[in-house]
């Protein structure tokens, strides 16, 4: 491999997540095409493969819906952030169900087609410019492509490879990749419906989503996190010190748009780079034990007076200098080298 990657090993939790994640998509294939086959009615019966691939695209629209609402359910209440933490096997765990739908659909409308049976899906209806009849099609095949590619590069490895800025703002598709099932979805089986439910359904659910985003976002404009406010002298505004939980951190944007961790422990501040040293994991999310930050990804440990991980390891983060002024807890930018001891500041 051409950049230094440490595997990680699942553990318990691991495990109980993907264990809960595939009994809900069992049980939602199971209510969808046993329980309330009624719900989606149409002008004409459907056979059992058409009703497969709508379960199963309806599944991947909904676990879609989830994947988008743990974000910011996470920023309004950290209770939420253990979802987060794992929220990339939910995705592959997503882009095998739509995959499923694909194939039922390919295989069933295009399969007897006298050419081939891509080309007949790409070029049977190239009505692109009217509404009605518009080849909807068009924005499935771009959201599964989407959810392909980032379930392709969900492992860790190409988070290392690739780095952390630049894998992140690959998996931005996943919002392209919802806005076209949106599309995909509105064009196509809500124009065959006659019992509405499932319109409501899907409606509530893609409000739903840039509802909890709209919301995260006031929340953390009105708190001020992570928008800090430069002091007078160039050092920055993070919060009060009373604001800061024992054994927890606060996190600040910088300037140079470096995240910085602010943690308490005893009565004492120290700061710390808020990205991991393994894969860029949120530490400023973890809990501190013995002056030993945890990050919540993947169990790496830091002093947060140094930025060391503990012998035998060998990791190291950049450190802050910090002070206290009326209760304001202010962080000086300029990063100390990694592994920089700094004498923490009493409040």
């Amino acid at each position: 491999m051409s950049v230094k990657y440490i595997p990680v090993q699942w553990n318990k939790n691991k495990w109980w997540y993907d264990g809960f994640m595939l009994a809900g998509v069992v049980g939602f294939l199971w209510v969808f095409l046993y329980v309330t086959p009624e719900i989606l009615s149409h002008e004409r019966p459907i056979n059992p493969q058409i009703h497969n691939a709508r379960a199963f695209g309806a599944c991947a629209f909904f676990m879609m819906t989830i994947i988008l609402c743990i974000g910011p359910l996470a920023r309004l209440d950290k209770r939420f952030l253990p979802l987060l933490y794992n929220r990339r096997h939910f995705g592959v765990m997503t882009a095998a169900v739509a995959l499923t739908h694909f194939s039922y659909v390919l295989n069933w409308y295009f399969a007897f087609s006298g050419t081939n049976k891509y080309e007949a899906l790409l070029f049977s209806n190239t009505s692109y410019g009217q509404l009605v009849g518009f080849p909807f099609e068009a924005f499935g095949i771009f959201a599964l492509l989407c959810l392909l590619i980032l379930a392709a590069t969900s492992h860790d490895f190409w988070l290392k490879f690739l780095t952390a800025p630049v894998w992140k703002r690959i998996h931005y598709l996943i919002y392209f990749a919802y806005a076209a099932v949106v599309a995909h979805v509105s064009l196509g089986v809500l124009q065959d419906q006659q019992n509405h439910l499932f319109t409501v359904v899907f409606v509530a659910s893609a409000f739903t989503v840039a509802g909890l985003h709209l919301l995260a976002f006031l929340h953390e404009r009105k708190a001020g996190d992570p928008d800090a406010v430069p002091d007078t002298d160039g050092w920055v505004q993070v919060c009060h010190a009373k604001d800061i939980p024992e054994a927890r951190a606060k996190i600040a944007v910088l300037p140079s748009g470096d995240r910085v961790a602010v943690f308490r422990l005893e009565d004492k501040l120290s700061a710390v780079s808020n990205a991991c040293a393994h894969q860029n994991g949120p530490l400023g999310e973890g809990k501190v034990i013995r002056c030993l930050i945890t990050c919540p990804w993947h169990g790496f440990q830091y002093d947060i007076r140094s930025g060391r991980s503990p012998a035998p390891f060998t990791e190291k983060i950049p450190t802050y200098n910090l002070a206290v002024r009326d209760g304001v807890v202010l962080v000086n930018p300029k990063a100390n080298p990694p592994g920089t001891y700094v004498e923490p500041v009493e409040v």
